[in-house]
C-alpha cells in the first residue's frame, strides 16, 4: 500500500502589493448620517415612524428628562438580557425593542389596560 506524500506549502512573496490609501466616499448620504448619529449615541432610543405617529395622535408628550430615565432603564434591561419590553409610565405605555434601541409603538395608559401584550420578555415600570 502506498503511503501518502505530504509536501510543505511554501509562502509565495506578495507581488504588487497595494500601498495606495483607500478612497472614502463623502458622508453626505442619508445612510451615513444615520450611521454616524447611531454610533455617536449608542444608548439613545429611536422612535419608529409608527411610534411617532401614535404619540402625536394620542397627544402623549414625554419630557427630555423622562426620556433619559426611560433610556437608562432600557439599557439596564438590555444588560439583563431583555430583548423586548413594555415600558409603563404614569400616563403612557411604550413597547420598546431593547435590542435595537427602538420604540415600536406607544399608547395612553387607559388603552394599555385593555391590551394583551405578547412577545415581551420584560416590563419596566416608571410611575413618576
Amino acid at each position: 500500500m502506498d503511503r501518502p506524500v505530504f509536501r510543505p506549502i511554501h509562502q509565495l512573496p506578495v507581488i504588487g502589493g497595494r500601498n495606495s490609501p483607500v478612497k472614502t466616499v463623502g458622508s453626505s448620504g442619508k445612510f451615513s448620517q444615520h450611521l454616524l448619529s447611531a454610533l455617536d449615541s449608542p444608548g439613545k432610543l429611536v422612535l419608529s415612524k409608527h411610534a411617532e405617529e401614535r404619540l402625536r395622535q394620542r397627544g402623549i408628550s414625554i419630557s427630555p428628562e423622562r426620556w433619559q430615565r426611560i433610556e437608562d432603564k432600557v439599557n439596564q434591561a438590555r444588560d439583563m438580557g431583555i430583548k423586548d419590553s413594555l415600558v409603563l409610565l404614569k400616563d403612557a405605555a411604550l413597547i420598546v425593542s431593547a435590542k435595537n434601541n427602538k420604540v415600536i409603538t406607544a399608547m395612553n395608559r387607559q388603552e394599555a389596560g385593555e391590551q394583551i401584550f405578547t412577545d415581551i420578555n420584560g416590563t419596566i415600570i416608571l410611575e413618576s
